[in-house]
């Protein structure tokens, strides 16, 4: 069974017919389109990341109805495998971002991918990691509803472990789950701090199963090893009583080491944290303060 991206959708909403049924048990292979929706090519520059369409973002492919489930179940989706295009962007879109207001300007890189590498600048490549960041089933209430914001139904969650050998749990909320799935990424960080991984197109080989009466408060995910980062990092930290105010810290004193230690221009550190680096909750237990901590393998910088 076979979906291809032009089976897509840009909201939630229950009342989209599925285009696919399948049985508990049955593999599926999902293509799914870049997170802009066609808006960006390879030829794209910083204007066109300036003047996205956010009503095009993270088109999602299905819905895909499953037999027998019902609200109340959970639907159980096993990641097989991921094939990611030949190449992938990542920006900073004006207004978006956990530094929105450190880098107001748009800027656009264009990301070849090249087997397990992903280059964001000459010398400067990332490993492949695919992960699909946004994967849900249909929320009940009727109408349409964004794709931007996660829900307990799942959506876009960008939890950086939803690849190959990963095993999601999510609730069912309407008879058939109605699932969907897009926004892949070939390399993003915990966090997405820029607002954006390595965005491109896919191809996601999964198998849904299903739990009777087994749904789960909101979404629960078992990883693959395939998915921890190794080596050596450089962290960061941000310590203060608003974990908000301190994952910024965190964040915005990585992208100035990266860019004091490698001379690079400080939008595409702060590029390469989103695509590479892990933002951690360290500490939240030490009352009046907590410690957020941003960390980089120390091995991304050896070439620069």
């Amino acid at each position: 069974m076979h979906l291809k991206a032009t089976d897509s959708h840009n909201v939630w909403d229950n009342s989209i017919p599925p285009v696919l049924t399948v049985a508990p048990g049955d593999t599926v292979t999902v293509e799914t389109l870049e997170s802009s929706g066609g808006q960006l090519s390879r030829t794209s520059t910083a204007a066109d990341a300036a003047n996205l369409d956010f009503g095009r973002l993270n088109p999602v492919t299905g819905p895909i109805r499953v037999d027998g489930a019902e609200p109340g179940d959970a639907l159980v989706v096993d990641i097989l495998d991921a094939a990611v295009d030949e190449w992938g962007w990542t920006a900073c879109i004006p207004g978006f971002g956990l530094l929105a207001d450190d880098f107001p300007d748009a800027h656009l890189r264009i990301v070849p991918i090249n087997g397990d590498r992903a280059e964001l600048l000459p010398g400067l490549a990332v490993p492949v990691l695919p992960m699909v960041g946004t994967i849900g089933t249909a929320v009940p209430e009727p109408g349409e509803h964004s794709v931007v914001p996660p829900r307990r139904w799942g959506g876009n969650m960008d939890i950086r472990q939803i690849g190959p050998g990963a095993r999601l749990r999510l609730p069912v909320g309407v008879d058939g789950a109605l699932l969907s799935l897009g926004d892949v990424h070939a390399a993003m960080g915990d966090g997405e701090v820029c607002g954006t991984g390595v965005e491109t197109s896919a191809t996601i080989r999964l198998r849904v199963g299903l739990e009777k009466g087994a749904a789960p408060r909101t979404p629960i995910l078992e990883t693959s090893p395939a998915s921890r980062r190794t080596g050596a990092a450089l962290v960061t930290t941000g310590i203060g009583p608003d974990l908000m105010a301190a994952s910024k810290e965190a964040a915005r004193h990585l992208v100035d080491e990266v860019a004091r230690r490698t001379g690079i221009d400080p939008v595409d550190a702060y590029l390469l944290v989103s695509i590479a680096g892990d933002l951690v909750i360290s500490e939240i237990v030490d009352v009046p303060n907590w410690v957020v901590s941003a960390h980089l393998d120390r091995s991304l910088l050896a070439g620069l």
